[in-house]
């Protein structure tokens, strides 16, 4: 009888934005964002990590706000040989998945050499691959990527731990454990279902596989503290796992609404329908701030990265007028010259940005990178705003023919984003009144033409932001710095000393001498001045005033949570 209440109420709540507070035993929340997929393999978005993270277990986690050291999940302790290229670990011992099957070391390995099988290229495995088989490509697309090879990169052995071999020391290796791509899948459960069978005779069959629509998509089974009952094209529903083997979660059911109207969702929120709902940004909190049922934690860690590339090498003819330093147009290497780097970013108002774009909250830094990582140095000196000193730059750049003869520069931007044309409109209203012979062009373009023409080299400047996949500095200092990271294509940025840096630093286990290295290469980047380093915006989150667990203590910016912390932390 109880169980077929609860199932008619959370349905009714699956259906619609009920017009009633959401029920004590239940946290509503309302997204714009549709869920991609639940397989963590393929799993590479926050819609869906918010999901795969509550239904999942990785090895390692963190615990609340502090991301500086993991901690146990399925593994319950682990050692690391001297030479950094082996980690053995202990795992947790009565677990059982939402199947009712019992979690063993076979299905550790499963997941890690599923995960290394398909590596797909719109999944988040590859940082994961590097560290386990030297390359983050699959099979197909690196030839050196073998059976022999993911088989002795994971396996059980004969005590039943789990053990990860390395071609190399990776530093990272159990920051990049702690992702939701690492998540443990039930073996038996996946193989039931038509799955890889985990073999190498069918490895190949799967190579690169997309698993976005795959059986553990449909049909999840983790060892998370709730499971799934229910999908659809509009709602998902979860209820709390009662074979968890951790602390039982206080709140029964979880609902998931897909509102892709801010209105509806803010109008729910005022009501307590919706306990948490996505906010279109800052400007947001306004109308939130005048409901007397809500509370905001506002001062939240952000761990995004935010910039404006300047690409060294344009490839787009059509965004070089006439492609000379006559007066009509710049050369494909206008960025190229320093003084043009350092002149943007003297001529960038950071002040007025943070009042304009972040209203008030937001703070500058002095490196591409949260102050809370690894690295950070805060006595590097910054880039003031300096109409005068951006002059002086001007003045050197090119022998003295750009000032000489001005230029007209064409830039691109978000067109569905009002901060991205704000923050080009702030750069353009500084540059032009340095020099009347000065122009900048702002052409708005759709987000995934951006994308493709960055990544092509075919914007002039371009913003960007890079939130990490793990909590390390490689992946954010190496992607924007290294001529071989992610953003090179974007900036055609190369330097033998940095990247010599980043190299080192992957390799070594020393965190003092790591430490030490990413400080060089943020003080030389400093001066090399490829990127302006954009403001970064705290986070916040809003809630109904009955909903619990919400702090800065519990608050975890890694999570793809809208209130940061893990459903099983919550309650009313």
């Amino acid at each position: 009888m109880h169980k077929a209440l609860l199932t008619s109420l959370s349905l009714a709540l699956l259906v619609s934005t009920a017009h009633a507070t959401a029920p004590k035993d239940t946290l509503v929340m309302q997204w714009a964002s549709d869920i991609t997929t639940l397989d963590p393999a393929q799993a590479y978005d926050g819609a869906s990590f918010a999901v795969t993270e509550n239904l999942y277990d990785t090895l390692v986690t963190y615990a609340g706000s502090n991301l500086k050291t993991p901690v146990p999940s399925l593994a319950t302790r682990w050692t690391i040989r001297p030479d950094g290229r082996q980690y053995t670990f202990d795992l947790r011992k009565n677990v059982k998945f939402h199947s009712g099957n019992a979690f063993a070391c076979a299905d550790a390995e499963y997941s890690l050499r599923r995960m290394l099988v398909t590596n797909h290229a719109e999944s988040g495995i590859w940082y994961v691959a590097e560290s386990l088989l030297g390359t983050g490509s699959n099979a197909n697309d690196d030839k050196s990527v073998t059976w022999a090879k993911i088989s002795a990169a994971v396996k059980c052995n004969a005590a039943g731990q789990l053990v990860l071999t390395l071609p190399k020391a990776d530093p990272a290796l159990l920051s990049k454990l702690a992702s939701q791509n690492t998540a443990i899948v039930d073996r038996v459960h996946a193989v039931r279902l038509g799955d890889w069978n985990g073999t190498e005779s069918t490895w190949k069959a799967w190579i690169g596989k997309d698993l976005t629509n795959s059986v553990l998509h449909r049909q999840p089974s983790g060892t998370g503290a709730y499971r799934l009952v229910r999908r659809d094209a509009q709602s998902l529903l979860a209820v709390r796992f009662d074979g968890y083997w951790g602390k039982a979660a206080p709140l029964k059911n979880v609902v998931l609404q897909l509102v892709p109207e801010e209105a509806a969702r803010l109008a729910a929120f005022n009501r307590c329908d919706a306990d948490i709902i996505e906010l279109d940004g800052r400007a947001s909190l306004v109308q939130v701030k005048s409901m007397p049922q809500a509370t905001i934690v506002d001062g939240l860690p952000d761990l995004a990265t935010p910039v404006i590339a300047m690409n060294q090498d344009i490839k787009d003819p059509a965004l070089l007028g006439s492609g000379k330093l006559d007066g009509r147009g710049i050369p494909a290497n206008f960025f190229a010259d320093l003084n043009v780097r350092r002149a943007f970013n003297f001529a960038f108002d950071r002040t007025r940005y943070v009042r304009e774009i972040t209203d008030g909250t937001g703070l500058t830094r002095t490196m591409a990178l949260p102050p809370s990582f690894l690295g950070y140095d805060e006595k590097i000196a910054q880039f003031p705003y300096s109409p005068a000193r951006a002059a002086e730059e001007f003045k050197k750049a090119f022998g003295g023919r750009l000032w000489q003869n001005g230029f007209v520069l064409n830039v691109t931007y978000r067109s569905d984003l009002s901060s991205s044309q704000t923050t080009m409109e702030l750069l353009k209203q500084s540059v032009e009144a340095i020099n009347p012979k000065f122009r900048v062009n702002l052409l708005p373009l759709a987000y995934s033409e951006l994308l493709a023409a960055s990544k092509e080299g075919k914007t002039t400047m371009v913003g960007l932001l890079w939130s990490p996949d793990y909590l390390d500095p490689d992946n954010i200092m190496y992607t924007l710095y290294s001529s071989e990271g992610y953003y090179a294509p974007r900036t055609s940025f190369k330097d033998a000393q940095i990247d010599a840096m980043l190299e080192r630093a992957r390799t070594i286990t020393d965190a003092k001498a790591r430490e030490a290295l990413y400080q060089s290469v943020g003080a030389r980047a400093q001066t090399l001045a490829p990127y302006i380093l954009l403001p970064s915006e705290p986070n916040f989150v809003a809630y109904c005033r009955s909903l619990k667990g919400i702090s800065k203590a519990t608050f975890n910016p890694m999570l793809g949570s809208l209130s940061g912390v893990y459903w099983r932390n919550l309650s009313k």
